[in-house]
């Protein structure tokens, strides 16, 4: 795993060496301090648990979709009553990734 380097606006860069200057707040090198192993790792683990949430997203616009020709093809009551409790529920589990990585991201766990 690549060293991480934390810059005083929260920001964390991989690599040996901080950089000339903070791509989000300008900082100089100076203003990086390099993480250790278990905080590192625990970036680590927050970058895959922040994209397990937007995968979890994507799919669900994906059923979003989905739902939403079925219930456009309007076939019968039962398919289309089906489709629209599946579409509530897509939108549920969207939202609560969605409120996930809100608070991820106002913890700084965003990484």
């Amino acid at each position: 795993m690549k060293k991480k380097m934390k810059c005083v606006c929260g920001y964390i860069h991989d690599g040996d060496t901080a950089p000339a200057k903070c791509p989000k707040c300008g900082a100089g090198p100076d203003k990086f301090t390099l993480l250790d192993d278990a905080a590192a790792n625990l970036v680590e683990r927050s970058r895959r648990t922040n994209m397990l949430h937007t995968r979890i997203i994507d799919l669900a616009r994906e059923i979003e979709r989905v739902c939403r020709e079925g219930i456009e093809d309007n076939l019968d009551p039962g398919c289309v009553d089906v489709f629209g409790k599946t579409l509530a529920a897509s939108y549920d589990m969207m939202k609560l990734s969605m409120t996930e990585l809100g608070g991820h991201v106002s913890k700084g766990k965003w990484g």
